[in-house]
């Protein structure tokens, strides 16, 4: 029964990993267009609140980190150069994690850095696994899954 179920479930890996990567980049690319544009929503000005002005042009390290996760975002979303550019925004929320939660706070349920974490090991995943079947990097190289 497990055979069979693991079959069949492995038959979906490649679909999945694409769709992952996928929710995953637009996510990424919305947690820095809420930084640089307020957009959908403005920057937190309190708990719980989202209502705050973007991040003033060229502010460090907010704005920049801003716009590496909005063209790292895309850059994952469709699928082009998806190693390089998981592995770069990996790296970013590794330093956001230690540079801006872990002084708060030793848990990340404390120090408000449970998205840092769960970014960088979702890139992580993406690094070694690729940007799946449903990617530029898959045409590029001829391998992409075309159904019609």
């Amino acid at each position: 029964m497990t055979t069979n179920l693991d079959a069949r479930l492995t038959s979906y890996s490649a679909p999945v990993l694409s769709i992952f990567r996928i929710v995953f980049g637009l996510l990424f690319t919305l947690h820095g267009a809420q930084k640089v544009l307020a957009w959908p929503t403005g920057m937190q000005a309190g708990p719980g609140d989202f209502t705050g002005p973007a991040v003033p042009v060229g502010t460090w390290p907010y704005w920049w980190a801003g716009l590496l996760e909005i063209v790292l975002g895309l850059l994952i979303t469709v699928g082009l150069f998806t190693r390089i550019a998981a592995f770069i925004a990996a790296g970013q929320m590794a330093v956001a994690y230690f540079w801006q939660h872990l002084p708060k706070a030793f848990f990340p349920i404390e120090n408000g850095g449970e998205p840092a974490i769960l970014f960088c090991f979702g890139f992580l995943l993406l690094v070694a696994m690729g940007a799946g079947a449903w990617s530029i990097d898959a045409l590029r190289q001829g391998r992409a899954v075309v159904r019609s």
